[in-house]
């Protein structure tokens, strides 16, 4: 491991941190926020994973989340969106290829070798995580924007136990019926659609939805809305009778901006999952 930079924030420290990725086989760079109380225990996690063309930066610098997480006690960590280096395979579009991992195993030429981001963020970085620093690995939860919400949410359905709450901004919701979705799917894990099914929360929210709360905001004004489709995973929550907040807030796109306004929300929900006996 290397750290790459180190700063004083709210009280904590944020870091950004290089590895060697067991499961992408290539180097890896997270950030991670730990708050004042990492000086005298483990505290609760919570992942935060970014969307399509992102990095482990982004939500970093922009999603303001820190200060939300200084004040609850929780560390944050930030991972990068897929695997990097020269040796990787990409793609001219911004949807495939590095920066466009989706949070699966690709099983497919020319993916297959780097791009395992699901054992990245189930397996490889929470081991390492575990055994480098005061993190209270029984009490995590997980969120994620975009694509990162599509992760956050699926990883959440299909890891019972793992993670005591799920939230999500502006999720891909039902990637098997939408472009952003199929293209990646297709590509990384062949045609047979079948494979497709473990890689969709409104399926997985149909078959075996969450065993905590689930919170996920949409804005209405979003610009991609339609291939988000907040409105499949409403449905197959209403009918599961998930216990689940689904909000659609008015005016807001995709950027940032939007996820910064909710940040302090999304915090508070988790810390009380991750606080309650």
């Amino acid at each position: 491991m290397e750290i790459i930079s180190q700063n004083r924030a709210f009280g904590g420290t944020q870091s950004v941190i290089s590895h060697r990725s067991f499961s992408c086989h290539c180097d890896m760079t997270f950030g991670l926020f730990l708050p004042e109380e990492a000086q005298f225990g483990d505290v609760p996690v919570l992942w935060y994973l970014s969307g399509l063309t992102c990095t482990h930066e982004n939500a970093m610098v922009k999603a303001g989340a820190q200060q939300w997480a200084a004040e609850q006690g929780i560390a944050l960590v930030f991972p990068d969106t897929s695997p990097r280096g020269e040796d990787v395979a990409d793609d001219e579009a911004y949807d495939l290829g590095k920066g466009a991992g989706f949070y699966v195993n690709a099983t497919q030429d020319p993916w297959a070798k780097h791009f395992n981001m699901w054992d990245y963020i189930a397996e490889d970085l929470p081991s390492l995580l575990q055994e480098e620093y005061p993190l209270d690995m029984t009490r995590q939860a997980i969120t994620g924007h975009s694509m990162g919400g599509h992760g956050a949410l699926t990883l959440a359905m299909s890891l019972p136990g793992r993670f005591r709450s799920v939230s999500a901004f502006a999720p891909i919701s039902n990637p098997t019926a939408s472009d952003w979705g199929r293209k990646q799917l297709a590509s990384y894990l062949g045609n047979d659609e079948s494979k497709w099914t473990a890689h969709d929360a409104t399926l997985l929210m149909a078959e075996r939805g969450f065993g905590g709360p689930v919170l996920v905001d949409t804005g209405t004004s979003d610009q991609f809305i339609d291939l988000l489709r907040p409105e499949a995973l409403a449905a197959a929550s209403n009918a599961r009778r998930q216990e689940a907040t689904l909000r659609l807030q008015k005016g807001y796109d995709h950027s940032y901006f939007f996820v910064s306004s909710f940040m302090e929300e999304h915090i508070a929900f988790h810390a009380e999952a991750l606080y309650a006996d």
